[in-house]
This record gives structure tokens, sequence and C-alpha cells, in this order.
């Protein structure tokens, strides 16, 4: 995740003269907790918070748990996980609280510029999504084209929007609303969205109020009055995560003045220090409830403390992985996809289906990002490009049925039409080409179980009969004489056994990761970046197929 980026580089260099100790001293640990300090205060995590985080994490490290462990480095890495997950919101999930009797009532409060509208949106979405009916209601009559801002994203969502009010209005940037100016009562809004939601059986209503550049008591105010009027069964603050140690001081303002029960966080994805949001939940003791990690509908979530801490240290979030592609994939597709895999008919029609479930997922770096170790592949993430994805359906939609289906008869001539059809070069076809026949061998090999060869019950040559057991039995020295004999066959089983450790196993090329989706290493070698852990035959879908 990109605004905690910085404080992961930090964190696992502070680890890493620990690993090669099998014991460690007093002064090591005093050493690695003065670069966890430097890290946190330079990632803006509030002072008394990284007092009382290092405090903690020291006396449990200087303890028994890391004295008599068998690994004292990853019993040390194992602490500072544990206290992360706990300053991030005590180790617990706490789902949203819906309201016995409907409709259920959400506030959202902020800063002006913190996302609330948009996040309006998303979050109508995702409880669209999980089967819920909300609405989202127009309060916010102080910001220009507020309102008709939450209008087109509840068109996107696909979410109902009451604007009874048009708010202030701007037709180029001119019209500034001075503090406090509205062109209608906000209150009255809130309060009639509720009779509208009992009237229509909406069961969710998400209400998007005003904001300011700062925090004052005519913003309070407001909020502190639709709060009275509505009586909301959440009030979410939501806070920019790039906003520095002012995150601190707002998130108090805001529980002193509306009292609200969660937190979201917004801009997760942006390059800020992020280390603020890590300050929020600790001093307010209030939970952090979801995260918005892009500018996509899909690019919400809800937030859990112990992932959360995982990925600050690198560890990765397969949980969250499969959870998103459980909710993507079709489970009988994949399993059609691997038959076709085993069989040698993936074609790149299926490749193509496999490219389109996969952009359901979102970001492919905030894909690739929950991917354990990733953080040292930083740059290559950085530099990869989306829109490569984009590159690569043209090219197949540029193919013919047949084509698609037998990439074999793919001449020059047809390659020249090809890139011409894909506004790109022949050099570009011939790549992908490329890449899906080498993918396509090595899925094949691993749907076989190739990669098990010698060794009888896993479909290697040992355990298959036929011409070929045939053929290795011809080779068996027939020589009369003992000692001749017996050299030969010893030098016939060397043989054997130097191809099955380097050429017959898909494993012994690279590290494989079967978190990877279908053809994603195609995309990542086409940007020049061969070696992040490649596909593992059917990817994602592999996983559940």
């Amino acid at each position: 995740m990109a605004a905690f980026s910085s404080l992961t580089d930090r964190l696992s260099n502070a680890f890493k003269h620990l690993k090669s100790k099998g014991k460690l001293s007093e002064s090591d640990i005093d050493g690695t907790i003065r670069e966890i300090r430097r890290a946190l205060l330079d990632a803006d995590v509030a002072l008394d918070v990284v007092r009382s985080f290092t405090g903690r994490v020291r006396e449990r490290a200087l303890g028994a748990e890391v004295s008599q462990a068998l690994n004292p480095a990853q019993q040390v890495v194992k602490i500072v996980n544990e206290e992360l997950t706990s300053i991030l919101g005590q180790g617990v999930d706490r789902p949203l609280n819906f309201a016995k009797n409907p409709p259920t009532v959400i506030m959202l409060a902020g800063l002006q510029g913190a996302g609330k509208t948009t996040l309006a949106g998303k979050l109508g979405y995702w409880l669209k999504d999980a089967g819920h009916t909300p609405l989202l209601v127009a309060a916010d009559l102080q910001r220009p084209n507020a309102v008709t801002q939450l209008q087109v994203v509840g068109e996107r969502a696909g979410v109902p929007v009451f604007a009874p009010e048009k708010g202030v209005q701007s037709d180029g940037g001119d019209a500034v609303s001075a503090p406090g100016e509205t062109t209608g009562d906000p209150v009255q809004v809130a309060r009639d969205s509720i009779a509208l939601a009992h009237t229509k059986l909406y069961d969710t209503v998400i209400i998007d109020t005003a904001g300011r550049l700062g925090v004052d008591e005519v913003l309070m105010k407001q909020a502190r009055d639709i709060r009275d009027a509505v009586n909301p069964d959440e009030i979410l603050f939501v806070i920019d995560a790039m906003i520095g140690q002012d995150a601190v001081q707002t998130a108090r303002a805001f529980d002193e003045g509306v009292d609200f029960t969660g937190v979201v966080l917004s801009k997760l994805d942006g390059d800020a220090r992020g280390g603020a949001a890590l300050s929020v939940a600790s001093v307010t003791g209030k939970p952090i409830l979801f995260a918005s990690t892009g500018e996509g509908l899909k690019d919400f979530e809800v937030f859990h403390p112990d992932r959360m801490a995982s990925r600050i240290l690198d560890m990765g979030d397969i949980l969250t992985l499969i959870e998103q592609a459980q909710r993507q994939f079709d489970e009988e597709e994949a399993r059609k996809a691997a038959a076709k895999m085993s069989e040698g008919t993936f074609g790149l029609d299926d490749f193509l289906d496999q490219l389109q479930q996969v952009r359901k997922l979102g970001s492919m770096k905030s894909l690739l990002g929950m991917i354990p170790g990733m953080a040292q592949h930083r740059k290559e993430l950085e530099q990869f490009d989306e829109k490569e994805i984009d590159r690569t359906e043209a090219i197949i939609r540029s193919m013919t049925p047949q084509e698609r289906r037998d990439p074999k008869i793919i001449d020059g001539s047809r390659r020249a039409r090809i890139a011409y059809g894909a506004g790109t070069t022949v050099s570009a076809v011939n790549g992908l080409l490329q890449r899906f026949e080498q993918a396509a061998k090595m899925m094949k090999r691993m749907s076989n179980n190739a990669g098990m060869g010698g060794i009888p019950g896993f479909g290697g040559p040992a355990s298959r009969g036929g011409k070929k057991g045939k053929k290795n039995k011809k080779k068996v020295s027939r020589s009369g004489n003992p000692m001749k004999r017996e050299a030969e066959e010893k030098a016939l089983r060397d043989k054997l056994a130097g191809k099955s450790k380097s050429g017959g196993s898909a494993f012994a090329k690279k590290p494989q990761n079967p978190a990877l989706p279908a053809g994603l290493q195609d995309m990542l070698e086409a940007n020049g970046n061969p070696d992040l852990p490649p596909n593992l035959g059917g990817g994602l879908s592999g996983l559940f197929g």
C-alpha cells in the first residue's frame, strides 16, 4: 500500500541485521528499537503513540519470549506485528452496526477534501453488492457542485441519490461559498431522507455532510444538528491518510464535536508517508472500519488491523487477495480453464477471459502489493504500466476466431495485419505469441505433473507405461562384462537424475507464487520486469479450481 511504502522499507531495514544472529544482546535490541522509532516518526506517527509502541516492543523483546526462542529475529518481527495490530485497532474487526428496524442511518463527517462524497458512493456500492438497498443523501449544500458530484458518483455506483436542494453551484470556479453559506437547510434534507427511506423501503441511508478547510464551530454545529435530527446508527469520520500530524488533532476535534463511532481512511493509495493513520485509532480509541485504496468504486475494503500490519511489514495479505478472487471469479469457469490447460487446448480466447476476470479485482499494482515480499520489487511495480492489459486485449481482439484457437497458423502476413488492427508493432505481437506459447507449455506440464517426473504415481516417466517405458528399457546396458555393465548403468542413472533436477521440473526455473493470475507474468515481462514471480498454471483461479 503506497501510503505505507516508506514505513515498510524502513522497518524491513531495521530487521535486516538481526537475521544473521542466533542470539540477541540488549544492544542489538536497542539498536533495532532505535531504527523502529526513527521509522515511525519519519512516517508522521504521533509522538505519544511512538513512545508507548517502542516501549512495549522493547519490554517484550528483552523478555523470555525472545531470549528462549529458536529464532530470536523472527520473534522480534512477530512482536512488532502484534503491537502494530494493536495500535491499528486492538486487533479487533468491528463490523458496521445495522439497525434492528431499518433504515440504518450512516452519517459521514470530516474536513473538506477528505473524500467524503467519493467515499459515500463507494460505501453505497459496497452495501448494494452485499444485498442492501442504500440511499445516498446530498446534505453538503455548501461546497460548490457537491450535490452534482454526489449525483454523478451515485449514478456510477447504481445507487439512488436524494437531492432536493441544488446547493451552491459553480459554472467555472467563480462561485465560492462564504463560511456557513448554503442554499438550503441540510438538517431538513437529512430529516426528509429518513422519511423517504421508510416510504421507499431503503434499508440504509448514507448522509454526505459538509466539511471545512479547518475545524471551526460552524462546522461542528451543523454536524451536531444533523446528528441530533436523524440519530445515526454510525457516524463515520473520514480522514485523508496523507494529512500528516494534523490527523490526530482533527480526529480529536471531531470526536469531541460529534462523537464519531468509527474511522474510514481515504487515499491510502497516495505516496505520502501515511503513518498518521496509525495514530488515529490509538488516540481516539475508535476503530478503523474501512479503507479507500484507489479512485475506482471497487477500491474500497473492510479494514482488518492484523492484515494491515502484515502489509506494513511486507508479509503480504493473501487472505484479502483470496476474498477478492472468490467474489469475482466463477468457480465453474476456473475448472473449465484448468481442464483446457491439462488437455493443451487453452487458447487465446481463454487467456482473454482470464485477463478480464483479473481486471475485476482492481488495480494490478494493489493486487501485486498483497503478495508477501513484494516490497523489494517496488521500483518495478511503480514502473508497471496498467495499460499493458489494454494493449494485450487489443492484440488478441485483432485476431480471427481461428487464430485465437490455434496461434500456430499466425504467419508473417497475419502478424502484420494483427499489429495494424491493434495499433501496435509486429514485435509486440511476436512477444505476446512467444510468451503465450511458453506459458501454455508450462501450464500443460504442471497440469500433468510433469514436474514430478521419476516419482511413481505422480505422472512422471516412472509411472507411465506404453512405448516410452519400452524405450527406457532398451537403454539399459546389456554388456557381458559385469563391471562395465554396472558402470554404464550408473552413468545412465546419473544422467536421468541430472535431467530431473535441472530440466524436468517447472519449479526449477524461478520461485513460483500461486497468488498470481494467469498471464500476469506476460504483462510483467512486457514491462521489463521478468524477475517478478511468474504465473503458476491457472493463477488466482487455480486456487479455487
